[in-house]
């Protein structure tokens, strides 16, 4: 083989792996619908499911009949600042203000024309499709860590076919020194020596490895204490959907913690014998999960009377929602100083069969509901200082941060 043939075949191989790099970091980093899913999970799952219009959280449900019904340009404008949109006079936003009781929706100035793009992608791809281990098909509304595991396998799928490229190449290479009678070089000779004569690869192969070693390394420490998805199972198969979803059982006829104490609280077995006193057969486990609570708490279903000198047996629920000691919550200020709606942070809770963490809790998505949830200035909680604050705003939305919500000793000891 000539000198140039020679260079001619590197430049070749050369060109072959940078080729493949690319693809593999543009499939790594090009997924637009998941960074999209991380976006509407941390900023606009909170008021929206996904879904039809009429599936209403405290906005409309969103679906691809949004991309239908309204200009991409439209929605730029509508999610950066749906005020001043309202404020030029634009029908349509006039007209969606209107629909849904001239309630103003959160604006969103951060948000760059691709973060919109990216979310409406997500939007219109929905949620995704999931099969439980009962066989039913359920809906991820929220995304785990699953896209980011992909991108990994797509990387190492990629690297693999570098190597494999690498392989096939010296291969070809000693076939053709062969026909010529040159003497042949080892496989692992070759590709040293070929990596000798080649130092910009090596400077390629490093990059990557450095991109993709960092990548893994963020992912993991970004998730150190993250239980979002977290769905333990539990010692009775309580199903929200039923009780809340079908029922209409208020959060807070369990939970009643939740409107005057910093904890919502567990309801004790005397709360679900206010209804199973008389309800001792349910709709899909039949007397089964139920007689675990006349079990815990001494109750004869023949006599419908309590055993006398029973020892009760206290139910061992397993914790879903756990912030770490050194962060302070109060749920009372939340919901009866703030309104905030139990799903705002929960999820869906009324279609769960099963309860799981819906929410990150974070810090930082704990900070972006404070940068975007306006405080109402009506709220007789507020009056004191309301006119200082309308002052020194002149008249601006007036958000959490701006009354101290961001100072470190409001959440930290």
């Amino acid at each position: 083989m000539t000198s140039k043939n020679g260079k001619l075949l590197s430049g070749k191989v050369l060109s072959l792996f940078a080729l493949l790099l690319i693809t593999s970091i543009n499939i790594s980093f090009a997924q637009s619908a998941d960074i999209g899913e991380g976006l509407f999970s941390s900023n606009c799952a909170s008021c929206h499911y996904l879904g039809e219009e009429d599936k209403k959280l405290i906005g409309p449900g969103l679906a691809g009949h949004i991309n239908e019904k309204y200009t991409t340009e439209w929605l730029y404008s509508w999610i950066k600042n749906s005020s001043e949109l309202i404020a030029s006079g634009d029908e349509q936003a006039i007209e969606v203000y209107e629909k849904y009781n001239k309630s103003q929706m959160t604006a969103f100035p951060q948000f760059s024309n691709e973060d919109i793009d990216n979310i409406l992608a997500y939007i219109e791809q929905g949620p995704k499709e999931v099969v439980s281990e009962t066989g039913t098909t359920t809906t991820e509304v929220s995304g785990g860590d699953s896209s980011s595991s992909e991108s990994k396998a797509l990387m190492a799928i990629a690297f693999a076919i570098i190597l494999l490229s690498l392989l096939v190449l010296v291969k070809v290479k000693n076939v053709l020194k062969d026909a010529k009678g040159d003497k042949k070089i080892s496989l692992l000779g070759g590709a040293f020596s070929w990596l000798k004569s080649h130092p910009v690869f090596i400077v390629f192969f490093v990059i990557f490895m450095l991109l993709f070693g960092g990548k893994v390394v963020w992912d993991g420490l970004s998730t150190v204490g993250v239980q979002q998805g977290y769905k333990p199972e539990q010692p009775i198969a309580f199903s929200h959907k039923i009780h809340a979803g079908d029922n209409g059982v208020d959060c807070n006829y369990c939970h009643s913690g939740a409107r005057h104490s910093k904890s919502a609280g567990v309801p004790s077995a005397n709360v679900c014998m206010n209804c199973h006193t008389y309800i001792n057969s349910g709709t899909e486990t039949g007397t089964t999960e139920i007689a675990k609570i006349y079990d815990a708490i001494g109750f004869d279903v023949e006599t419908r009377t309590y055993i006398e000198g029973y020892e009760q047996k206290p139910i061992q629920w397993v914790r879903i929602h756990n912030l770490p000691d050194l962060a302070y919550y109060n749920h009372s200020q939340h919901v009866n100083v703030a309104g905030i709606e139990c799903q705002t942070c929960h999820g869906p809770v009324e279609e769960m069969e099963v309860v799981e963490q819906y929410s990150p809790l974070t810090m930082g998505w704990c900070i972006n509901c404070h940068k975007e949830t306006k405080v109402d200035t009506d709220n007789p909680y507020y009056h004191d200082l309301n006119e200082n604050w309308v002052e020194k705003y002149h008249g601006e939305d007036i958000t959490v941060d701006k009354i101290g919500g961001l100072e470190c000793g409001k959440c930290h000891y």
